[in-house]
């Protein structure tokens, strides 16, 4: 199983001292049975008056740096170190009263899956749910249905990479048919929650498991979707690479919506004028060698 070595920079540049507000961080990668982080540490330049660590309402690990004085850059590196365990389309088992869509989820699921169900975009022209009916067919396997929406929207769709914060509407993604890795997420989780399907946001890293394996998104965080299907539970699909499992995928933060899973967030005051902008960049090492007992 391969070994990996994450560092995740994000550095802010000002023209002019500035004093730093609270800033929340989303970089710990989530611990699962198929990811065991090994190492984490995080380097904040200027040094925080305090740091304290919290789980949000979906368990991620979120990291809250308080600042005294002022300075002209804040720098903050994540550097992590995971043994990722990757899972394959072949290993999504399906409770036999699901494998064909539609089903209804059991009533023991439904009370903690409403809100993962609920619709996040007014759509009163019903674009999305005719093009996720455009899927379904007599009979179609429910895994089958998921994973043609993903690899359409991977073939079909540009990706365009979008610094600027914000999602585009699914509506605004099926017109221009190109967007950003999370504005296919949003249009798929939409498309998901349409045909009464439970699905999540997830925030994270891509990276090429092998050089057969060319993922886009990478050099940034990225972001894909969780569909929740009884046997398996909630299963990776990543629209942008194509992707049906976590095979290149590391999670760090689950949410019901994309501003819930912001890796990095904070304020600064100053002078007018004095941002001088923001350079991200996320490295990844895989080592394929390491074995790293359970």
């Amino acid at each position: 199983m391969p070994v990996l070595s994450i560092a995740h920079i994000t550095t802010y540049a000002y023209h002019q001292p500035v004093s730093f507000g609270e800033h929340r961080l989303m970089v710990r990668p989530r611990e699962s049975y198929d990811q065991r982080l090994l190492d984490a540490r995080i380097d904040i330049d200027p040094a925080p008056a305090d740091l304290r660590w919290l789980q949000d309402v979906f368990g991620n690990a979120v990291a809250v740096a308080s600042f005294a004085g002022t300075a002209t850059r804040l720098r903050i590196a994540a550097h992590l170190r995971l043994d990722h365990r990757p899972t394959a389309i072949e290993a999504v088992a399906v409770e036999t009263y699901a494998r064909r869509y539609p089903f209804t989820y059991s009533s023991e699921d439904m009370p903690d899956l409403l809100r993962s169900i609920e619709r996040q975009h007014h759509d009163p022209g019903r674009i999305v749910d005719r093009w996720a009916q455009s899927f379904v067919g007599p009979g179609t396997a429910t895994t089958d249905l998921l994973e043609t929406m993903t690899r359409t929207i991977h073939h079909d769709f540009t990706y365009v990479g979008r610094r600027e914060p914000g999602t585009q509407t699914p509506m605004e993604t099926l017109a221009a048919q190109r967007g950003t890795c999370r504005d296919f997420a949003v249009l798929m989780i939409e498309a998901a929650r349409a045909l009464g399907l439970a699905a999540r946001f997830v925030s994270g890293y891509v990276y090429n498991p092998n050089a057969r394996d060319a993922r886009v998104g990478g050099g940034n965080t990225h972001a894909w979707v969780r569909i929740f299907l009884p046997g398996s539970g909630w299963v990776e699909y990543d629209p942008t690479n194509g992707i049906v499992g976590n095979r290149g995928l590391v999670r760090v933060a689950v949410a019901r919506d994309p501003y819930q899973a912001v890796p990095l967030s904070g304020t600064w005051s100053g002078f007018p004028g004095s941002d001088a902008g923001m350079e991200v960049s996320v490295t990844i090492t895989v080592d394929h060698e390491e074995s790293v007992p359970c």
